[in-house]
C-alpha cells in the first residue's frame, strides 16, 4: 500500500473527528446545520426534505424544527408553488444566528490554523468548500439513482 492510500484511509476518521472536535456544544451544531440546510436550500425546503439532508428521520427533523420555530429562528410558510404544502423559511433571527455562528466557527478555524502559512490555511479553506460543494452534488446524484430505481 502505497503513502497515498495510506493518508486516504485516515480522511473518514478525520472528518469522524472533525465533527466531534467541533468548538460548540451538540444543540449549537444541530441548530447551526438546520438552518444551513434552509438557508442553502435550491428551493422551497419542507420537513421531510430537511429530514432527507440531514439523514435523519421525520420525527426528529419535526422536533428540531419545533425547537427552532419556538426560538424564532425558523417560520413555516405557505409553498408558492403548492398553497397545500408547508416549507421553512428563516427568521431575521435565525439568519443572524447563522451568522453568528459562522463567525464563532472562522475564529476556531483561525485558532487551531494559527501556526499554519497563510497559503497553506487558504489552500485547506479552498479544498474544503470544494469538498463540501462536491459532497452535497454527489449527495443528490445518488438520490437521483436511488430514486428511479425505486420507480
Amino acid at each position: 500500500m502505497s503513502g497515498e492510500d495510506l493518508l486516504l484511509d485516515q480522511i473518514g476518521p478525520a472528518l469522524s473527528r472533525l465533527r466531534r472536535r467541533a468548538p460548540a456544544s451538540g444543540r449549537d451544531l444541530s441548530r447551526n446545520l438546520v438552518l444551513n440546510v434552509v438557508a442553502d436550500a435550491p428551493g422551497e425546503l419542507t420537513v421531510g426534505g430537511l429530514a432527507a439532508e440531514m439523514g435523519v428521520a421525520q420525527p426528529v427533523a419535526s422536533r428540531t424544527v419545533a425547537a427552532g420555530i419556538a426560538e424564532g429562528l425558523l417560520r413555516r410558510a405557505a409553498s408558492q408553488a403548492d398553497g397545500r404544502r408547508t416549507v421553512l423559511e428563516l427568521t431575521e433571527r435565525g439568519e443572524a444566528e447563522r451568522i453568528r455562528f459562522a463567525a464563532e466557527q472562522r475564529e476556531a478555524f483561525e485558532d487551531i490554523t494559527a501556526a499554519w502559512s497563510p497559503e497553506d490555511r487558504a489552500q485547506f479553506a479552498r479544498l474544503l468548500v470544494r469538498y463540501t460543494a462536491d459532497a452535497g452534488a454527489w449527495s443528490r446524484r445518488r438520490k437521483a439513482v436511488e430514486d428511479d430505481d425505486i420507480r
